[in-house]
């Protein structure tokens, strides 16, 4: 197979930079990765197949859809997220953040649909929080230029007026994360930072595509978090739940699933695309002594429809659990 031809070009400071954050042959695996197998259907990953990456079976989708008469149902759902409140009690959350409000997006792929991206701002718009985190898949194509992505997210970014961390997903290049940062979204790369509130502090940690790439590193992440402190992660697909609750993490925000997205009456999906149990496929969970939510996202993947599976921005209240 041949390589697909560079999509974004970095110079070497950016370069530099980036190979002192993760480490230079984590870049060089991960860059090597994008080009040589993002375009791959089968094998690779934590998955045997990648229906992301063939692209005429999305059109034949389209056209199955639209012969049938549902395209434009399945578009206007996609279009109509919704806002999903989920109260959080943390045992080990410091009292100046109780009420703490983290806006939870994932999933956007923002280059797929510009109604959809449009509905994504809008509803931003309307609600109140804190801080904003995004669990990855910033796009929707796996390979090519970023730049209409990178204009999407400047686009959406004008309507976020909090900090906004972020990781990586399985559509996502490790190249675009200079970009990213001058839009004033910080890229955690198998890093953690501190929050600081009135005294109290705690740890926000995001690990590099686990699904895909599978460039996570949660030791490396996890490196500088206290044993005692409460630790939230930022992860892009739900599929390293047992490594990240024994590595003592109070809370992991995910998504990748899309909660199905086309889902049989009643909310059943035929998939989940991840290899993790069912019941941390969409929505709260508890793993141990770990609670997690993996979002169903609030863009679409390979056609952008929904059905019986409403896409969703969330909002995550901290409370500090009684006793």
């Amino acid at each position: 197979m041949q390589p697909h031809p560079p999509h974004v070009e970095l110079d070497q400071a950016q370069l530099a930079r980036l190979a002192e954050r993760v480490g230079r042959l984590h870049l060089s695996q991960r860059r090597g990765i994008e080009r040589d197998h993002v375009t791959q259907i089968f094998g690779r990953g934590r998955n045997f197949f990648h229906i992301e990456n063939w692209y005429s079976v999305h059109s034949l989708m389209r056209l199955t859809l639209r012969a049938l008469g549902l395209y434009g149902r399945g578009r206007r759902n996609a279009a109509d997220i919704g806002i999903t409140e989920n109260p959080v009690a943390l045992a080990r959350l410091p009292a100046p953040f109780h009420g703490l409000r983290i806006l939870h997006l994932s999933d956007l792929h923002l280059d797929m649909d510009a109604e959809i991206s449009h509905a994504l701002a809008e509803r931003v718009r309307l609600v109140d929080y804190d801080l904003c985190v995004i669990t990855g898949d910033f796009r929707a194509r796996t390979y090519g230029a970023s730049d209409e992505t990178v204009r999407a997210v400047a686009a959406l970014r004008l309507h976020i007026d909090r900090p906004v961390y972020a990781v990586l997903g399985n559509h996502d290049f490790i190249e675009m994360v200079p970009d990213l940062e001058a839009l004033d979204v910080r890229v955690l790369l198998n890093e953690s930072i501190t929050l600081e509130r009135q005294g109290g502090v705690i740890h926000l940690a995001g690990i590099d595509d686990p699904h895909y790439y599978r460039a996570e590193n949660i030791e490396k992440a996890a490196d500088a978090i206290p044993p005692d402190a409460c630790a939230i992660l930022l992860a892009h697909s739900p599929e390293i739940y047992r490594h990240a609750a024994h590595a003592g993490f109070d809370l992991m925000l995910c998504g990748h699933t899309h909660g199905g997205q086309i889902c049989l009456p009643g909310g059943l999906p035929l998939t989940y695309n991840a290899k993790c149990p069912r019941a941390l496929g969409r929505g709260p969970w508890r793993w141990g002594e770990m609670q997690g939510y993996t979002s169903v996202g609030a863009g679409s993947c390979v056609v952008p429809i929904r059905y019986n599976c409403p896409p969703e921005i969330t909002i995550h209240r901290l409370l500090c659990a009684a006793g």
